[in-house]
């Protein structure tokens, strides 16, 4: 195994054991919540196999359904994150390609490319994620407000995160 394959095993028990212990006790006005977690998956390399994504995506999603007892919608809504995660780094290509071994990092990725690539993403999981929860379209309009207000808090977060935690340099060097 190499050094970056141990960070990021590194990383998958931070963000779980923040997720489970800390995180899980913040929500804003019974409205936001994070869901900080799935910067594990977000932050993978950019050129990771389809397969190993969404298996790790599964496996996020399970253990996190496991500590919250939420019968498998992390876990689906984790996979619909990896399964559209190649698509959305497909479209916001730059020019001149990715470096092979690059992750998503916010100061060489830039702000614009950071908040396209976050914010879509972050959306589809929590669209995902609050109506499975909610199991039906009864209450949108309410549902639809924790959606938006948690991918902004998701978001906000994941931005901290990348500022403090993750070097100006290629991560892939």
């Amino acid at each position: 195994m190499t050094r970056r394959t141990f960070v990021h095993i590194f990383q998958f028990f931070i963000f779980m054991a923040v997720q489970i212990l800390l995180v899980r006790n913040v929500v804003l006005f019974n409205t936001a919540f994070c869901y900080i977690y799935i910067a594990f998956l977000l932050f993978l390399p950019i050129q990771m196999p389809r397969v190993s994504l969404l298996l790790l995506a599964f496996l996020s999603g399970i253990t996190v359904d496991i500590f919250y007892d939420t019968v498998g919608i992390n876990a689906a809504a984790c996979v619909l994150l990896a399964f559209l995660r190649p698509y959305v780094l497909l479209v916001l290509t730059p020019r001149d390609d990715y470096e092979k071994n690059d992750t998503i990092n916010l100061h060489v990725m830039g702000w614009r490319w950071f908040t396209v690539y976050a914010l879509f993403l972050v959306f589809m999981h929590h669209f995902a994620l609050f109506f499975l929860e909610l199991g039906s379209f009864r209450a949108v309009g309410f549902t639809l407000a924790k959606v938006v207000l948690s991918t902004l808090l998701t978001y906000l977060v994941l931005i901290i995160i990348q500022l403090l935690f993750f070097s100006v340099r290629r991560s892939g060097r």
